[in-house]
Order: C-alpha cells, then sequence, then structure tokens
C-alpha cells in the first residue's frame, strides 16, 4: 500500500478523505499535499586494493540481503552530509573522494507502507578501512570485488540499477 493510501482525512481539518490521491486535496478546507519520494544516499566505497564494502542488511526491508552504505537524508541535509553520517552510523568509516553516480528510484517497504525513494548513489573512498565495523542495521560488512557481486545479491532495485551503471552495461 503506497502512503498517499492511507490519508483517509485532511490532517488539518479531520475531514473526511477519498485516499489514493496525488496530490492529496482537501475539499473542506485549502490543505493540499504533495505526496513525493524521500530522498536516500549511499556508496560503493572502495579501499585501497579497489574492493567494495557491502553489508549484510540486518532489518527488513531485504533483511540477509547486500545493500550498500547510506540512509534517508534529513530534512535541511545535503545528500553529501547525509551519506558521510549514515557512513558513520552503520560502518564506522569516514569518506574521502565521493563522486556522484546518478540518481535510482526505489520502493521502500515499511510496517505495510510502500515508500517510494529518490537514491542518490555514489562513488567513494574508505578512509581507514581496516576499521570498518558493522553498526547501526547492519548484520555483517564484507570488502568484495566489484566483478563477483552479483544483481539477485542486492535488497533494492536501486542498487541493482546503479551496479549495471557501474559496469557500463
Amino acid at each position: 500500500m503506497l502512503a498517499n493510501d492511507q490519508f483517509c482525512h485532511c490532517p488539518r481539518c479531520g475531514a473526511h478523505a477519498t485516499p489514493g490521491a496525488n496530490p492529496f486535496r482537501c475539499t473542506a478546507c485549502p490543505f493540499t499535499y504533495y505526496f513525493n519520494p524521500t530522498v536516500s544516499a549511499g556508496a560503493f566505497l572502495s579501499d585501497r586494493s579497489g574492493r567494495w564494502l557491502v553489508v549484510r542488511r540486518e532489518k527488513d526491508p531485504g533483511k540477509g540481503l547486500l545493500g550498500i552504505p547510506g540512509g534517508f537524508v534529513d530534512i535541511g541535509e545535503s545528500a553529501e552530509n547525509a551519506l558521510r553520517r549514515e557512513v558513520r552510523e552503520e560502518v564506522g568509516l569516514e569518506i574521502a573522494d565521493v563522486r556522484f553516480v546518478g540518481t535510482f528510484p526505489n520502493s521502500y517497504l515499511y510496517k505495510g507502507v510502500t515508500y517510494p525513494v529518490c537514491d542518490l548513489l555514489f562513488l567513494g573512498k574508505a578512509l581507514a578501512p581496516e576499521s570498518a565495523q558493522s553498526l547501526d542495521g547492519v548484520a555483517g560488512i564484507e570488502w568484495r570485488e566489484p566483478l563477483s557481486l552479483q544483481e539477485d545479491e542486492f535488497a533494492f532495485e536501486s542498487m541493482k540499477a546503479a551496479l549495471r551503471v557501474l559496469r557500463g552495461q
């Protein structure tokens, strides 16, 4: 179920509404709300030998599957600052030489609601890669050769698409 399917009442005045519309327009007051995707930032991070850091997801969606360090961009935060914060929170690393790869649409199923997401994905280098550790939401970490990574190992379509772009496919 999409997030806009949850709005059965106007959050401003409480009037009954028909769910599913985008934008949501209340017929009883001037309230309008646009259901835009949330934004996340993630990175394929390399060590000195060119291996990429991937994480095993600790929780759903995609529990046990691979992901890359990253997460949601907070209000008032740039994608680059969110990326640095999320990498510190998830694997305890600082990063450098961050380069934008592209934007990739994604869906994130959380507690029965599917949220549309626009993933901003990057390439970067891990500083002190030997200090990487499994922290927030990470069941394990792996340093892998880029060509050893298979699309079906990843939890999210956006990461699969980015992998294809990075391989020039």
